[in-house]
């Protein structure tokens, strides 16, 4: 008889473990994943990393837009040579934000507004000349943002004397300016402040593992910012590697000619804030990150999958220290270089994209074009 009720309490048990896995299975969850403080890591990503940068780009543009003003008032040497520094700082802060496509940024498509290249230059030549134009239109997507300013800050003639002659003698230029950058501090504020208002606690308080989760939603915004927006577009397409020839005209900064690379190194820097967890390389502000995530889930490995992609991440910066400071320059020069580069670059994807998402559970969210 005690016999008999012994096993029924094993079997009771062992069928209130096997239920309590199958509704674990059933909201794709698992063990090791549930025992994770994944609210806490959202909490780091946002109060610690992601709201912090946003900001410090918020100030960023608002330094440009000074600056923007008093080179619109007064446009001399001088001046313009502030308004480009102010350009290039506040351009290298947004390396930081624009994986983060959630919240206000995804509703508005902040990345579409702030940072479409090629340069469309027949489009913001017409826009100047005509006076009419709605920068909030997509049909502007490359027609504004940082690369438009790159263009009308470096581009719009030959030399800077004549680039002044352009702004002295035609106030449209000026405006043109002006609205540009107005329009991204406009689009910028909405972002900011609605990770400083509501969306701070939505975000956080979104700890499920489903395909409308944060957690969900800003690691494949990570791959997918990664995969496209760094290794693709700053690397990939200015060396041809899906076109078969070089374009070096689809550089980043492609105008300004001389922070192209440096402008992907601070993308690097983005990239590792976000994965270690660590703002700017530092333990300042340290918290549960998505290389400790992984850590977790992978379980008592010896060889940590984490270590494994920060060691290919830093073989890929090694490349891209190697190139000229102009991209455009080493893919006309020495365009092995570039696809170097890439190659390193893309090893990495497959880490992230294949063996990282398989270890953490999640399901990549977006259309493959190029491949892994």
């Amino acid at each position: 008889m005690m016999g008999n009720r012994k096993k029924l309490i094993v079997m009771f048990y062992s069928m209130l473990f096997a239920a309590l896995i199958l509704s674990c299975e059933d909201n794709g969850e698992d063990i090791e994943a549930t025992s994770f403080d994944r609210e806490a890591m959202l909490t780091h990503w946002a109060d610690n990393i992601i709201i912090p940068l946003h900001n410090q780009f918020s100030t960023s543009l608002s330094s440009l837009k000074s600056t923007t003003a008093t080179f619109v008032a007064t446009p001399n040497s001088d001046n313009l040579s502030q308004v480009r520094l102010k350009w290039i700082a506040a351009y290298k802060a947004w390396q930081y934000i624009e994986m983060y496509n959630v919240g206000k940024a995804e509703e508005i498509y902040f990345f579409s507004k702030m940072n479409i290249y090629p340069s469309n230059t027949e489009r913001i030549t017409l826009n100047i000349s005509s006076t009419v134009y709605d920068l909030e239109n997509a049909n502007n997507n490359a027609a504004r943002g940082f690369p438009a300013l790159d263009y009308m800050l470096y581009g719009i003639d030959t030399t800077d004397d004549l680039i002044l002659q352009k702004y002295i003698g035609d106030v449209k230029y000026g405006t043109y300016l002006t609205d540009l950058v107005d329009a991204m501090v406009l689009n910028t504020e909405t972002v900011v402040n609605d990770w400083n208002g509501s969306y701070r606690a939505t975000f956080i308080s979104s700890t499920e593992n489903n395909a409308s989760s944060s957690i969900n939603k800003l690691i494949n915004d990570f791959i997918y910012y990664y995969e496209k927006g760094f290794r693709s577009n700053k690397i990939g397409i200015p060396a041809g590697v899906f076109s078969g020839a070089a374009l070096p005209k689809n550089a980043e900064g492609y105008y300004s000619r001389i922070y192209s690379k440096e402008l992907v190194l601070e993308a690097y820097k983005g990239i590792e804030t976000f994965f270690t967890g660590k703002l700017n390389g530092t333990t300042i502000m340290q918290g549960l990150s998505l290389s400790d995530y992984t850590d977790h889930m992978e379980g008592n490995l010896e060889e940590k999958l984490s270590t494994t992609i920060l060691a290919q991440f830093e073989r890929a910066k090694t490349k891209i220290n190697e190139l000229d400071s102009n991209l455009v320059s080493q893919v006309e020069s020495d365009n092995s270089k570039m696809l170097l580069a890439f190659d390193e670059l893309q090893k990495a994807v497959v880490l992230l994209k294949v063996d990282m998402l398989q270890a953490i559970s999640i399901n990549v969210d977006y259309v493959d074009a190029d491949g892994d």
